[in-house]
């Protein structure tokens, strides 16, 4: 299954070009490994595609773990790195430059009156919602922060200790405090942990590294209405969810959609479905991966409310929101809208999430659970099959996926994904069940 294509053209000369074991070598010697890799050597891209440096192509329905939201080399984007690099690659934020502000009001006007800071990251952005957080209740002696089990909030010390998964904070004692897990769609863990130092609710509407766990719309909407009770910001964290992954700008926002078009709304329901999602508004949210498609560009945005929180001084970035960073994700905006490419990710997720419970149906003994909404699914596999072993058989088959938790693998492809495309990687994904059945 795997496909073969004449990378000559795409390699300036032979002198440059290392096969996979010198490519390895250098990177033991010289790259500090903190990171397991696959033994696969990319080279190249193109749309949903990768090419290795034996030309063996992949389907590639990782998408960078959700960064690569038009795929690979996708020329607008390069036209627009190469208009910008032309002009203006970089100013520091003690200038105005007109990109930054065209792009904070594009997110305000696809989300609520408020204001955006720029950073290069996913952990960066959380990291400035937790001094957000503090700075708002600096004045009243309130620093806590609670988040929930199996989330994931970054590498940083900050993100860890605000993560939910004892994995990821082992040999980095002592932990910062000020951060509490709950249950994850528990709304009554969730109010028993509130003390007098709570400050701030974090959750991630869709759970991702933890293997796609979706937040119930009323868990969501309790959420809102438990820090209206207590004087709490709610935050969500929609690095890996957001940027119209699940067929709106930001995965609450579907998700409350969803519940009111089938009358899952509960008390504070509106009868147009349309309105729901803006009828919960968050405090804060951070929000990176597709934002750049593969640029590395982070921010969060904060509710109007507490608009100048964070006054000249509290908090900075070199790198955020420069011009070619900033030019970049205007060009993506323009792209999805131009190609109605939220809509794609709602009808290709559909037809995914279809064609794979229907494999589930037909193997449960290998296949325990598919779950998703838009082009962010999770395929739950019975325990004795570790997602790493399902990931390197896909890889043997053409197509690249992410492992999430211990059995699960993750589908995260470019919003332009096409469905003949999506069947390729169906049929690759049933092959590899077919064979574990045996």
């Amino acid at each position: 299954m795997i496909k073969t294509k004449d990378n000559a053209e795409h390699r300036t000369s032979n002198a440059e070009y290392q096969n996979q074991k010198d490519v390895q070598k250098t990177f033991e010697k010289f790259v500090v490994p903190s990171y397991s890799r696959f033994d696969l050597v990319l080279e190249r891209g193109e749309g949903s595609y990768v090419w290795d440096v034996d030309l063996r192509r992949y389907l590639d329905l990782g998408g960078g773990i959700a960064v690569c939201s038009l795929g690979h080399a996708h020329p607008e984007i390069t036209e627009a790195l190469t208009e910008q690099s032309r002009k203006l690659i970089h100013v520091s934020n003690l200038y105005y430059n007109e990109l930054q502000g065209r792009l904070a009001q594009k997110i305000v006007d696809l989300l609520a009156p408020g204001r955006v800071f720029f950073c290069n990251s996913g952990a960066e952005a959380n990291e400035g919602l937790f001094k957000f957080a503090r700075k708002v209740g600096h004045g009243s002696g309130r620093f806590e922060i609670i988040t929930t089990i199996d989330s994931f909030h970054g590498r940083t010390l900050a993100g860890i200790a605000a993560t939910g998964q004892a994995k990821v904070k082992k040999g980095f004692d002592p932990p910062v405090v000020g951060f509490k897990h709950v249950g994850f769609n528990d709304l009554a863990a969730m109010r028993g942990a509130i003390t007098e130092s709570t400050i701030a609710i974090l959750v991630e509407p869709i759970q991702g590294e933890s293997g796609i766990t979706i937040a119930k719309s009323e868990y969501l909407l309790g959420l809102r209405r438990l820090c209206d009770e207590h004087n709490l910001l709610l935050l969500f964290d929609e690095v890996q969810a957001g940027h119209f992954r699940t067929g709106k700008f930001q995965s609450w926002q579907r998700i409350l959609e969803s519940s009111a078009a089938d009358g899952r709304g509960g008390a504070l329901r509106r009868p147009d479905a349309a309105a729901q999602h803006s009828y919960l508004v968050p405090d804060g949210v951070s929000m990176a991966k597709s934002l750049g498609g593969g640029f590395p560009i982070g921010a969060f945005w904060v509710r109007e409310e507490y608009a100048g929180v964070l006054s000249p001084g509290a908090h900075a970035t070199t790198f955020g929101g420069t011009p070619l960073a900033c030019a970049v994700a205007l060009r993506i905006f323009e792209v999805i809208a131009r190609e109605n490419l939220a809509n794609n990710a709602r009808k290709l997720g559909e037809f995914m999430l279809g064609e794979l419970r229907g494999l589930q149906k037909k193997h449960p003994e290998v296949v325990r659970e598919v779950r998703g909404l838009g082009l962010m699914i999770g395929i739950e596999f019975d325990p004795k099959f570790p997602a790493i072993e399902l990931v390197k058989r896909l890889h043997e088959k053409g197509v690249l996926t992410v492992p999430a938790a211990t059995s699960v693998i993750r589908l995260l492809p470019p919003l332009n994904l096409t469905e003949a495309e999506a069947t390729e990687g169906l049929e690759a994904i049933s092959e590899v069940v077919q064979e574990m059945k045996r």
